[in-house]
């Protein structure tokens, strides 16, 4: 479930972004290897003060796609910008003013925590002056003022998380691209890294977020696709929904939902377990809503409810899908 507070929090301000006002824009960017198409003729842009997110499965082409951009890859064809440097020309420029958080944090867990935040600072160049400000303002955004001293690796996953993130930041950049940030941290880190990313976005810094959970699509202003390295659509989360979102989706509340599952698909109905209850895609709701109860009753399960819902982005990312 998204954290609803994030949400009032954009809200609340009044934060617009100026449509013409472009960080980042490709068309048709393209990546092979050998004969594997990573990524087939992606256009999209972001525009400035954004959270732009990238969303697919792994193995998409999400993290080849933000390498690309990033300037550590050079694409097989297309073109792009960020922050108006040409993504083939002027990849050493484009370096020199963006953040860049890979899905391993790009810490040395051998350091201590400030030694890494001291490497960090002299690899983004941060002026002298200002590294000490720097150091303690990422110790705080972190929690680790207490823990300047720790063996990186000796971190949880949440702490390592929002270290790499203060480091890839030091030199305040306005882009910043985030590879599958939240993977492998537990759910309350999650939480929290949204809520650092919604107030970097708040202040004017652009966000380029990449991830393959679907439940951190509502956290962004607008979405893209990937799949298989093609992007299959791209909107803001409520035009996803409206329009991608032909049929209806059912949540059964089943006392057995592994039972229940393979009982539907017994009967040819397609369902999806989403917690602790099943989603299933409909055309009419009303007419699947009496023939699920009845095949489910028929086997001795207690039906609890049985109820049409607004779809959640994975919903729609399995039309899609289905759809391609």
């Amino acid at each position: 479930m998204v954290d609803s507070s994030l949400q009032k929090g954009k809200k609340s301000e009044g934060r617009s972004v100026n449509e013409g006002n472009i960080a980042v824009e490709v068309e048709n960017l393209r990546r092979t290897f050998g004969n594997f198409v990573a990524v087939d003729d992606i256009s999209l842009n972001v525009k400035k003060g954004e959270i732009f997110g990238f969303l697919g499965p792994n193995g998409a082409g999400k993290s080849t796609t933000i390498r690309m951009l990033c300037g550590l890859l050079m694409p097989t064809g297309g073109s792009g910008t960020v922050g108006g440097f040409d993504i083939i020309k002027e990849s050493e420029s484009i370096k020199k003013i963006i953040g860049y958080m890979s899905q391993r944090f790009s810490l040395y867990n051998d350091l201590t925590v400030e030694e890494n935040i001291n490497f960090f600072g002299g690899v983004y160049n941060v002026p002298k002056e200002k590294r000490q400000e720097r150091k303690e303002w990422a110790l705080e955004m972190a929690g680790l003022k207490d823990q300047r001293k720790a063996i990186t690796r000796t971190l949880a996953g949440g702490f390592k998380q929002r270290l790499a993130l203060g480091c890839a930041i030091l030199h305040q950049p306005p882009i910043i691209f985030l590879d599958e940030p939240t993977s492998g941290v537990d759910p309350i880190s999650r939480r929290n890294f949204w809520h650092l990313i919604n107030e970097m976005s708040m202040a004017g810094t652009t966000v380029f977020v990449t991830t393959h959970y679907m439940d951190e699509a509502d956290y962004c202003d607008r979405l893209a696709l990937i799949y298989r390295g093609k992007l299959i659509a791209e909107g803001t989360p409520a035009e996803l929904r409206k329009g991608y979102m032909k049929h209806h989706v059912l949540e059964v509340e089943v006392d057995k939902v592994v039972e229940a599952l393979d009982i539907l698909s017994k009967s040819g109905i397609d369902a999806a377990i989403f917690g602790s209850a099943l989603h299933i895609i409909v055309e009419d709701g009303e007419e699947a809503n009496r023939r699920i109860r009845t095949v489910l009753e028929g086997s001795d399960l207690s039906v609890r409810r049985i109820e049409k819902i607004v779809p959640s982005l994975e919903d729609v990312f399995v039309t899609l899908i289905e759809a391609s």
